[in-house]
């Protein structure tokens, strides 16, 4: 019995590795004739408040990131996602925990994602948010380091 994959989600960073990644995500659901969920997720300002930064300057600058956010996944659709079934969406919060989230909720059956390629020490102050959600997701995660 082989796996039927109807739903892939694909975490998207707007990054110039997205273009490569949107590749990849179509020829998965075009030949497993699945949807594609396009996910982009704003990180969370809510360290900011120990700052002493106003909660409203925060709560403005999210809602214009989001804003913006929205704007460049309907353009980012529109370019790559012809003749794929398609949909994207903005999330606000901690990535691989929205990611996670958002695989679930949308029942799908495999995650893509880039890799930015750190490696050693560099990838120590940033974590991974792939190694995060490959290490908890309970799906196959498919990771593509761009080129």
């Amino acid at each position: 019995m082989s796996p039927d994959v109807k739903t892939i989600l694909l975490a998207v960073d707007f990054s110039e590795a997205a273009q490569y990644l949107a590749e990849y995500a179509t020829l998965f659901a075009k030949g497993l004739d699945a949807r594609l969920l396009v996910l982009y997720v704003s990180p969370s300002m809510n360290r900011y408040t120990t700052l002493y930064v106003p909660a409203e300057s925060i709560q403005t600058l999210v809602a214009q990131i989001l804003e913006g956010a929205n704007r460049t996944m309907g353009e980012f659709m529109a370019e790559r996602f012809t003749g794929v079934r398609a949909e994207g969406r903005v999330a606000y919060g901690y990535a691989p925990e929205k990611i996670l989230e958002a695989a679930r909720e949308a029942a799908a059956d495999m995650i893509i994602m880039g890799t930015h390629g750190r490696r050693g020490v560099d990838r120590i102050p940033f974590g991974s948010v792939a190694e995060k959600v490959v290490k908890t997701a309970r799906i196959p995660v498919l990771t593509v380091r761009p080129s």
